[in-house]
Protein backbone atom coordinates (compact mmCIF):
# COMPACT_ATOMS: atom_id res chain seq x y z
CA UNK A 1 0.00 0.00 0.00
CA UNK A 2 2.78 2.26 0.79
CA UNK A 3 4.66 1.59 -2.46
CA UNK A 4 1.53 1.63 -4.15
CA UNK A 5 -0.17 5.23 -3.20
CA UNK A 6 3.50 6.57 -1.97
CA UNK A 7 2.58 7.56 1.04
CA UNK A 8 5.51 8.44 2.55
CA UNK A 9 6.61 10.61 -0.47
CA UNK A 10 3.57 12.77 0.42
CA UNK A 11 3.86 13.19 4.09
CA UNK A 12 0.86 11.07 5.03
CA UNK A 13 0.15 7.57 6.56
CA UNK A 14 -2.98 4.91 6.38
CA UNK A 15 -4.62 6.40 9.50
CA UNK A 16 -4.78 9.93 8.21
CA UNK A 17 -5.76 8.86 4.61
CA UNK A 18 -8.57 6.53 6.00
CA UNK A 19 -9.26 8.88 8.96
CA UNK A 20 -9.45 11.80 5.82
CA UNK A 21 -11.39 9.44 3.51
CA UNK A 22 -14.18 8.89 6.12
CA UNK A 23 -14.29 13.11 6.56
CA UNK A 24 -14.71 13.57 3.00
CA UNK A 25 -17.43 11.00 2.45
CA UNK A 26 -19.59 12.10 5.17
CA UNK A 27 -19.35 15.63 4.29
CA UNK A 28 -20.60 14.63 0.90
CA UNK A 29 -23.04 11.80 1.45
CA UNK A 30 -25.88 13.94 1.52
CA UNK A 31 -26.20 13.56 -2.31
CA UNK A 32 -27.03 10.20 -1.82
CA UNK A 33 -30.34 11.68 -0.80
CA UNK A 34 -30.40 14.84 -2.78
CA UNK A 35 -29.82 13.69 -5.93
CA UNK A 36 -32.14 10.79 -6.00
CA UNK A 37 -34.99 13.49 -4.90
CA UNK A 38 -34.49 15.99 -7.93
CA UNK A 39 -33.61 13.92 -10.61
CA UNK A 40 -36.73 11.37 -10.04
CA UNK A 41 -38.55 15.30 -10.86
CA UNK A 42 -38.22 14.09 -14.43
CA UNK A 43 -39.93 10.62 -14.26
CA UNK A 44 -36.88 8.60 -13.85
CA UNK A 45 -37.01 5.91 -10.59
CA UNK A 46 -35.67 7.28 -7.51
CA UNK A 47 -34.59 3.61 -6.68
CA UNK A 48 -32.43 3.15 -9.78
CA UNK A 49 -31.19 6.98 -9.83
CA UNK A 50 -29.78 6.29 -5.84
CA UNK A 51 -27.76 3.60 -6.92
CA UNK A 52 -26.84 5.62 -9.87
CA UNK A 53 -25.78 8.03 -7.96
CA UNK A 54 -24.11 5.24 -6.25
CA UNK A 55 -21.98 3.73 -9.02
CA UNK A 56 -21.38 6.50 -10.52
CA UNK A 57 -19.40 8.30 -7.36
CA UNK A 58 -17.89 5.15 -6.51
CA UNK A 59 -16.64 4.36 -10.02
CA UNK A 60 -15.26 7.57 -10.64
CA UNK A 61 -13.72 8.02 -7.29
CA UNK A 62 -12.06 5.26 -7.42
CA UNK A 63 -10.39 5.90 -10.74
CA UNK A 64 -9.35 9.64 -9.11
CA UNK A 65 -7.74 7.24 -6.31
CA UNK A 66 -6.26 4.29 -8.06
CA UNK A 67 -5.32 5.96 -11.40
CA UNK A 68 -4.37 9.76 -10.31
CA UNK A 69 -3.26 8.97 -6.99
CA UNK A 70 -5.18 12.50 -5.35
CA UNK A 71 -7.64 12.27 -2.45
CA UNK A 72 -10.32 13.99 -4.64
CA UNK A 73 -14.03 12.57 -4.67
CA UNK A 74 -16.57 12.58 -6.94
CA UNK A 75 -20.32 11.99 -7.47
CA UNK A 76 -23.20 14.00 -9.29
CA UNK A 77 -22.53 17.91 -8.97
CA UNK A 78 -25.39 19.82 -7.33
CA UNK A 79 -26.63 22.55 -9.68
CA UNK A 80 -25.94 20.55 -12.43
CA UNK A 81 -28.49 18.09 -11.78
CA UNK A 82 -30.89 21.31 -11.09
CA UNK A 83 -30.29 22.17 -14.29
CA UNK A 84 -30.46 18.85 -15.65
CA UNK A 85 -34.04 18.77 -14.23
CA UNK A 86 -35.55 22.22 -14.25
CA UNK A 87 -34.30 24.08 -17.07
CA UNK A 88 -33.32 20.67 -19.67
CA UNK A 89 -36.48 18.92 -19.36
CA UNK A 90 -38.95 20.94 -17.48
CA UNK A 91 -37.79 23.76 -19.25
CA UNK A 92 -36.28 23.06 -22.64
CA UNK A 93 -38.63 19.47 -22.39
CA UNK A 94 -36.35 16.99 -23.62
CA UNK A 95 -36.95 13.73 -22.68
CA UNK A 96 -35.17 12.50 -19.19
CA UNK A 97 -33.43 10.46 -21.77
CA UNK A 98 -32.16 13.21 -24.26
CA UNK A 99 -30.91 14.86 -21.05
CA UNK A 100 -29.08 11.84 -20.16
CA UNK A 101 -27.62 11.51 -23.49
CA UNK A 102 -26.35 15.25 -23.92
CA UNK A 103 -24.99 14.17 -20.18
CA UNK A 104 -22.99 11.92 -21.98
CA UNK A 105 -21.72 13.90 -24.95
CA UNK A 106 -20.72 16.27 -22.24
CA UNK A 107 -18.45 13.85 -20.97
CA UNK A 108 -16.63 12.58 -24.54
CA UNK A 109 -16.05 16.17 -24.99
CA UNK A 110 -14.41 16.58 -21.91
CA UNK A 111 -11.75 13.50 -22.29
CA UNK A 112 -11.23 14.88 -25.64
CA UNK A 113 -10.49 18.32 -24.42
CA UNK A 114 -8.44 16.76 -21.33
CA UNK A 115 -6.21 14.04 -24.07
CA UNK A 116 -5.60 16.59 -26.20
CA UNK A 117 -4.31 19.55 -23.47
CA UNK A 118 -6.21 21.80 -23.84
CA UNK A 119 -7.93 21.34 -20.10
CA UNK A 120 -4.21 22.02 -19.10
CA UNK A 121 -3.55 24.99 -20.96
CA UNK A 122 -6.79 26.33 -19.29
CA UNK A 123 -5.21 26.12 -16.19
CA UNK A 124 -2.05 27.96 -17.09
CA UNK A 125 -3.96 30.49 -18.70
CA UNK A 126 -5.46 31.61 -15.06
CA UNK A 127 -3.41 34.44 -13.77
CA UNK A 128 -1.92 33.32 -10.09
CA UNK A 129 -3.86 36.67 -8.71
CA UNK A 130 -7.21 34.91 -10.27
CA UNK A 131 -5.94 30.95 -8.80
CA UNK A 132 -5.50 32.68 -5.42
CA UNK A 133 -9.05 34.16 -5.84
CA UNK A 134 -10.84 30.73 -6.64
CA UNK A 135 -8.65 28.98 -3.71
CA UNK A 136 -10.17 32.05 -1.48
CA UNK A 137 -13.45 31.93 -3.01
CA UNK A 138 -14.34 28.21 -2.89
CA UNK A 139 -13.88 28.77 0.61
CA UNK A 140 -16.17 31.20 1.01
CA UNK A 141 -18.23 28.91 -1.49
CA UNK A 142 -18.09 25.55 0.79
CA UNK A 143 -18.66 27.80 3.93
CA UNK A 144 -22.07 29.04 2.39
CA UNK A 145 -22.79 25.69 1.56
CA UNK A 146 -22.29 24.58 5.20
CA UNK A 147 -24.42 27.42 6.31
CA UNK A 148 -27.32 27.22 4.37
CA UNK A 149 -27.60 23.28 4.30
CA UNK A 150 -27.93 23.70 8.27
CA UNK A 151 -30.54 26.21 7.62
CA UNK A 152 -28.59 28.87 9.69
CA UNK A 153 -29.62 31.69 7.60
CA UNK A 154 -33.07 32.78 6.17
CA UNK A 155 -32.19 34.35 2.79
CA UNK A 156 -33.65 37.38 2.34
CA UNK A 157 -36.33 37.65 -0.95
CA UNK A 158 -35.45 40.99 -3.15
CA UNK A 159 -37.98 41.89 -5.71
CA UNK A 160 -38.93 45.02 -7.45
CA UNK A 161 -40.96 46.30 -5.07
CA UNK A 162 -38.05 46.07 -2.26
CA UNK A 163 -35.70 44.01 -0.34
CA UNK A 164 -35.98 42.17 2.90
CA UNK A 165 -32.97 41.29 5.18
CA UNK A 166 -30.92 38.08 5.37
CA UNK A 167 -31.74 36.77 8.85
CA UNK A 168 -29.07 34.38 11.51
CA UNK A 169 -31.39 32.06 12.86
CA UNK A 170 -29.01 30.39 15.67
CA UNK A 171 -30.35 28.66 18.66
CA UNK A 172 -34.32 29.12 16.59
CA UNK A 173 -34.52 24.69 16.01
CA UNK A 174 -33.00 22.23 17.87
CA UNK A 175 -31.21 21.61 14.48
CA UNK A 176 -29.58 25.39 14.78
CA UNK A 177 -28.20 24.47 18.22
CA UNK A 178 -26.86 21.25 17.23
CA UNK A 179 -25.35 23.27 14.64
CA UNK A 180 -23.59 25.97 17.20
CA UNK A 181 -22.57 22.57 19.00
CA UNK A 182 -20.36 21.36 16.18
CA UNK A 183 -19.15 24.53 15.36
CA UNK A 184 -17.76 25.27 18.59
CA UNK A 185 -16.39 21.36 19.04
CA UNK A 186 -14.82 21.80 16.03
CA UNK A 187 -13.36 25.09 16.89
CA UNK A 188 -12.09 23.27 20.30
CA UNK A 189 -10.62 19.97 19.16
CA UNK A 190 -8.67 22.21 16.00
CA UNK A 191 -7.07 24.64 18.10
CA UNK A 192 -5.94 22.14 20.08
CA UNK A 193 -4.57 20.08 17.04
CA UNK A 194 -6.68 16.71 17.81
CA UNK A 195 -6.22 14.25 15.18
CA UNK A 196 -9.04 13.53 13.08
CA UNK A 197 -10.79 16.74 14.47
CA UNK A 198 -13.14 16.91 11.66
CA UNK A 199 -14.38 13.40 11.99
CA UNK A 200 -14.99 13.28 15.90
CA UNK A 201 -16.87 16.31 15.18
CA UNK A 202 -19.08 14.59 13.00
CA UNK A 203 -19.66 11.72 14.86
CA UNK A 204 -20.15 13.76 18.14
CA UNK A 205 -22.09 16.00 16.77
CA UNK A 206 -24.39 13.32 15.28
CA UNK A 207 -25.06 11.96 18.78
CA UNK A 208 -25.90 14.66 20.49
CA UNK A 209 -27.91 15.09 17.88
CA UNK A 210 -30.19 12.11 19.05
CA UNK A 211 -31.21 13.31 22.37
CA UNK A 212 -31.86 16.55 20.55
CA UNK A 213 -34.47 15.04 18.13
CA UNK A 214 -32.26 16.18 15.25
CA UNK A 215 -31.30 12.48 14.52
CA UNK A 216 -33.98 9.90 14.45
CA UNK A 217 -32.91 6.55 15.04
CA UNK A 218 -36.00 5.18 14.15
CA UNK A 219 -35.86 6.58 10.35
CA UNK A 220 -32.39 3.70 10.52
CA UNK A 221 -34.35 0.65 8.87
CA UNK A 222 -33.16 -1.14 5.79
CA UNK A 223 -35.52 -2.90 3.33
CA UNK A 224 -34.16 -5.07 1.44
CA UNK A 225 -37.08 -5.49 -0.82
CA UNK A 226 -36.71 -1.83 -1.82
CA UNK A 227 -32.85 -2.32 -2.61
CA UNK A 228 -33.53 -5.71 -4.95
CA UNK A 229 -36.06 -3.25 -6.72
CA UNK A 230 -33.94 -0.43 -7.21
CA UNK A 231 -31.57 -2.60 -9.00
CA UNK A 232 -34.68 -4.33 -11.40
CA UNK A 233 -35.42 -0.23 -11.85
CA UNK A 234 -31.47 0.58 -12.60
CA UNK A 235 -31.47 -2.47 -15.38
CA UNK A 236 -34.09 -1.07 -16.80
CA UNK A 237 -32.66 2.29 -17.41
CA UNK A 238 -28.74 1.34 -17.63
CA UNK A 239 -27.64 2.65 -20.72
CA UNK A 240 -30.80 3.45 -21.77
CA UNK A 241 -30.10 7.68 -21.78
CA UNK A 242 -27.15 7.06 -24.21
CA UNK A 243 -29.01 4.29 -27.02
CA UNK A 244 -32.31 6.29 -27.05
CA UNK A 245 -31.58 9.87 -26.15
CA UNK A 246 -28.60 10.54 -28.36
CA UNK A 247 -30.23 9.56 -32.06
CA UNK A 248 -33.74 11.46 -30.86
CA UNK A 249 -31.52 14.69 -30.04
CA UNK A 250 -30.16 15.22 -33.86
CA UNK A 251 -32.85 13.71 -35.46
CA UNK A 252 -34.27 17.31 -35.83
CA UNK A 253 -32.58 19.58 -37.11
CA UNK A 254 -34.70 22.28 -36.00
CA UNK A 255 -33.62 21.81 -32.51
CA UNK A 256 -29.87 21.62 -33.20
CA UNK A 257 -29.15 25.06 -31.68
CA UNK A 258 -30.40 24.79 -28.26
CA UNK A 259 -29.35 21.05 -28.24
CA UNK A 260 -25.50 21.88 -28.95
CA UNK A 261 -25.80 24.70 -26.54
CA UNK A 262 -27.41 23.01 -23.77
CA UNK A 263 -24.36 20.35 -24.28
CA UNK A 264 -21.94 23.72 -24.18
CA UNK A 265 -23.62 24.92 -20.69
CA UNK A 266 -23.02 21.24 -19.25
CA UNK A 267 -19.10 21.09 -20.49
CA UNK A 268 -18.33 24.74 -19.39
CA UNK A 269 -19.73 24.19 -15.80
CA UNK A 270 -18.13 20.87 -15.44
CA UNK A 271 -15.08 21.74 -17.07
CA UNK A 272 -14.36 25.38 -15.00
CA UNK A 273 -16.52 23.36 -11.68
CA UNK A 274 -13.34 21.02 -11.96
CA UNK A 275 -10.62 23.38 -12.47
CA UNK A 276 -11.52 25.70 -9.65
CA UNK A 277 -11.73 22.84 -7.15
CA UNK A 278 -8.07 21.64 -8.44
CA UNK A 279 -6.84 25.11 -8.57
CA UNK A 280 -8.70 25.95 -4.83
CA UNK A 281 -7.50 22.96 -3.30
CA UNK A 282 -4.25 21.58 -4.80
CA UNK A 283 -1.88 24.93 -4.85
CA UNK A 284 -2.56 25.13 -1.12
CA UNK A 285 -2.76 21.64 0.26
CA UNK A 286 0.47 20.92 -2.15
CA UNK A 287 -0.99 18.12 -3.92
CA UNK A 288 -0.10 19.67 -7.03
CA UNK A 289 3.40 19.79 -6.26
CA UNK A 290 6.16 22.97 -7.05
CA UNK A 291 7.24 20.63 -9.88
CA UNK A 292 3.87 20.35 -11.05
CA UNK A 293 3.88 24.19 -11.29
CA UNK A 294 7.65 24.35 -13.29
CA UNK A 295 6.50 21.70 -15.79
CA UNK A 296 3.57 24.04 -16.60
CA UNK A 297 5.69 26.83 -16.90
CA UNK A 298 7.99 25.05 -19.29
CA UNK A 299 5.02 24.13 -21.42
CA UNK A 300 5.24 20.08 -20.72
CA UNK A 301 1.79 20.49 -18.48
CA UNK A 302 1.30 19.69 -14.97
CA UNK A 303 3.02 16.11 -14.19
CA UNK A 304 1.18 12.86 -14.62
CA UNK A 305 -0.90 13.33 -11.37
CA UNK A 306 -2.75 16.52 -12.66
CA UNK A 307 -3.07 14.75 -15.85
CA UNK A 308 -4.96 12.01 -14.71
CA UNK A 309 -6.89 13.53 -12.25
CA UNK A 310 -8.68 15.81 -14.89
CA UNK A 311 -8.86 12.22 -17.49
CA UNK A 312 -10.36 10.91 -14.49
CA UNK A 313 -13.18 13.25 -13.90
CA UNK A 314 -13.77 13.37 -17.55
CA UNK A 315 -14.32 10.18 -17.64
CA UNK A 316 -17.03 9.80 -14.60
CA UNK A 317 -19.50 12.01 -16.88
CA UNK A 318 -20.28 9.39 -19.22
CA UNK A 319 -19.96 6.90 -16.99
CA UNK A 320 -22.68 8.72 -14.84
CA UNK A 321 -24.86 9.09 -17.78
CA UNK A 322 -24.62 5.58 -19.10
CA UNK A 323 -25.82 4.34 -15.41
CA UNK A 324 -28.42 6.81 -15.14
CA UNK A 325 -27.61 10.26 -13.49
CA UNK A 326 -26.68 13.68 -14.33
CA UNK A 327 -22.95 15.18 -14.79
CA UNK A 328 -20.46 13.43 -12.13
CA UNK A 329 -17.75 16.09 -11.42
CA UNK A 330 -15.16 16.77 -8.68
CA UNK A 331 -16.72 17.27 -5.10
CA UNK A 332 -15.83 20.53 -3.31
CA UNK A 333 -16.52 18.81 -0.26
CA UNK A 334 -13.21 16.66 -0.98
CA UNK A 335 -11.39 20.04 0.54
CA UNK A 336 -12.81 18.58 4.23
CA UNK A 337 -10.92 15.53 3.80
CA UNK A 338 -7.84 17.02 2.30
CA UNK A 339 -7.77 19.63 5.16
CA UNK A 340 -7.85 16.33 7.69
CA UNK A 341 -4.90 15.20 5.91
CA UNK A 342 -5.70 13.57 3.01
CA UNK A 343 -3.27 13.58 0.04
CA UNK A 344 -3.19 10.39 -2.37
CA UNK A 345 -6.00 8.17 -3.84
CA UNK A 346 -5.86 5.85 -0.61
CA UNK A 347 -8.40 8.67 0.32
CA UNK A 348 -10.28 8.87 -2.46
CA UNK A 349 -10.71 4.69 -2.59
CA UNK A 350 -11.90 4.30 0.96
CA UNK A 351 -14.10 7.20 0.10
CA UNK A 352 -15.14 5.12 -2.63
CA UNK A 353 -15.64 2.20 -1.01
CA UNK A 354 -17.98 3.53 1.63
CA UNK A 355 -19.93 4.39 -1.36
CA UNK A 356 -20.98 0.95 -2.00
CA UNK A 357 -21.29 0.25 1.37
CA UNK A 358 -24.29 2.78 1.27
CA UNK A 359 -25.85 0.81 -0.62
CA UNK A 360 -27.19 -1.57 2.20
CA UNK A 361 -26.38 0.78 4.80
CA UNK A 362 -27.75 4.26 2.98
CA UNK A 363 -30.10 4.63 6.29
CA UNK A 364 -27.59 4.85 8.46
CA UNK A 365 -25.93 6.91 6.33
CA UNK A 366 -28.86 9.08 6.18
CA UNK A 367 -28.97 9.62 9.99
CA UNK A 368 -25.53 12.05 9.92
CA UNK A 369 -27.71 16.04 9.81
CA UNK A 370 -26.28 18.48 7.72
CA UNK A 371 -26.20 20.39 11.61
CA UNK A 372 -23.03 17.95 12.09
CA UNK A 373 -21.40 18.38 8.72
CA UNK A 374 -22.32 22.05 8.20
CA UNK A 375 -19.55 23.39 10.95
CA UNK A 376 -17.08 21.22 8.80
CA UNK A 377 -17.84 22.93 5.58
CA UNK A 378 -17.61 26.04 7.66
CA UNK A 379 -13.94 25.22 9.20
CA UNK A 380 -12.80 24.23 5.60
CA UNK A 381 -14.00 27.54 4.49
CA UNK A 382 -12.01 29.42 7.39
CA UNK A 383 -8.77 27.86 6.54
CA UNK A 384 -9.35 28.36 2.60
CA UNK A 385 -9.36 32.00 3.01
CA UNK A 386 -5.68 32.37 3.62
CA UNK A 387 -5.74 32.37 0.04
CA UNK A 388 -6.87 35.77 -0.32
CA UNK A 389 -3.69 36.76 2.00
CA UNK A 390 -1.74 36.11 -1.43
CA UNK A 391 -3.62 38.81 -3.42
CA UNK A 392 -2.71 42.50 -3.94
CA UNK A 393 -5.49 44.06 -3.17
CA UNK A 394 -4.47 47.30 -3.60
CA UNK A 395 -3.99 47.48 -7.06
CA UNK A 396 -7.43 47.93 -8.00
CA UNK A 397 -6.87 46.39 -11.27
CA UNK A 398 -6.13 43.38 -9.67
CA UNK A 399 -8.48 43.34 -7.32
CA UNK A 400 -12.01 43.50 -8.98
CA UNK A 401 -11.68 40.50 -11.07
CA UNK A 402 -10.54 38.14 -8.28
CA UNK A 403 -13.12 39.96 -6.02
CA UNK A 404 -15.95 38.92 -8.46
CA UNK A 405 -14.29 35.41 -8.36
CA UNK A 406 -14.80 35.23 -4.91
CA UNK A 407 -18.47 36.89 -3.91
CA UNK A 408 -20.17 35.78 -7.46
CA UNK A 409 -19.15 31.91 -6.57
CA UNK A 410 -20.88 32.32 -2.59
CA UNK A 411 -23.68 35.04 -3.95
CA UNK A 412 -24.67 32.78 -6.79
CA UNK A 413 -23.74 29.27 -5.17
CA UNK A 414 -22.03 28.02 -8.43
CA UNK A 415 -18.33 27.81 -8.85
CA UNK A 416 -18.12 28.30 -13.01
CA UNK A 417 -20.22 31.12 -12.46
CA UNK A 418 -17.34 33.14 -10.04
CA UNK A 419 -15.27 32.05 -12.60
CA UNK A 420 -17.00 33.17 -15.91
CA UNK A 421 -17.27 37.13 -13.92
CA UNK A 422 -13.88 37.06 -13.05
CA UNK A 423 -12.70 36.07 -16.83
CA UNK A 424 -15.13 38.68 -17.93
CA UNK A 425 -14.00 41.82 -15.83
CA UNK A 426 -10.33 40.44 -16.08
CA UNK A 427 -10.41 40.92 -19.78
CA UNK A 428 -12.20 43.61 -19.65
CA UNK A 429 -9.40 46.04 -17.41
CA UNK A 430 -6.91 44.63 -19.43
CA UNK A 431 -8.12 45.78 -23.10
CA UNK A 432 -9.10 49.35 -21.29
CA UNK A 433 -6.58 49.74 -20.17
CA UNK A 434 -4.19 48.76 -22.72
CA UNK A 435 -2.59 45.77 -21.77
CA UNK A 436 -4.57 42.96 -23.98
CA UNK A 437 -1.75 41.16 -25.06
CA UNK A 438 -1.26 39.98 -21.46
CA UNK A 439 -4.99 38.45 -21.73
CA UNK A 440 -4.29 34.53 -22.94
CA UNK A 441 -5.88 33.80 -25.77
CA UNK A 442 -7.77 30.87 -23.61
CA UNK A 443 -8.50 32.95 -21.21
CA UNK A 444 -9.87 35.89 -23.40
CA UNK A 445 -11.94 33.10 -25.58
CA UNK A 446 -13.79 31.67 -22.42
CA UNK A 447 -14.23 34.93 -21.34
CA UNK A 448 -16.07 35.39 -24.57
CA UNK A 449 -18.09 31.80 -24.37
CA UNK A 450 -18.71 33.29 -20.88
CA UNK A 451 -20.46 36.10 -21.67
CA UNK A 452 -22.06 34.23 -24.38
CA UNK A 453 -23.51 31.95 -22.05
CA UNK A 454 -24.63 34.46 -19.52
CA UNK A 455 -26.65 36.08 -22.37
CA UNK A 456 -28.03 32.74 -24.06
CA UNK A 457 -29.02 31.87 -20.25
CA UNK A 458 -31.23 35.59 -19.79
CA UNK A 459 -32.97 35.17 -23.05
Amino acid sequence: MEKFFKLKQYGTNVRTEIIAGFTTFFTMAYILIVNPSILSNTGLDKGAVFLATVFASAIGTLVMGLFANVPYALAPGMGLNAFFTFVVVFGLGFTPYEALGMVFVCGVINVLITVTRIRKHIVKSIPLSLQHAIGGGIGLFIAFIGLNDAKMLLLAPFSEFGTGYTELLAFKQPHQVLFIIGLVLAIVLLVKKVKGAMLITIVLTTVIGIPLGVVNLSAASVDMGAVGAAFTALAGIFGKGVTEGIPSLFADPSRLPVVLTTIFAFSLSDTFDTIGTFIGTGRRSGIFSEEDEKALENGKGFSSRMDKALFADSIATSVGAFLGTSNTTTYIESAAGIEEGGRTGLTAVTVAVLFLVSIFAAPFVGLVPASATGPILVIVGILMASSFADINWSDFSEAVPAFFAAAFMAFTYNISTGIGFAFIAYALIKVVTGKSKEIHPILGVAALLFLLNFVLAAL
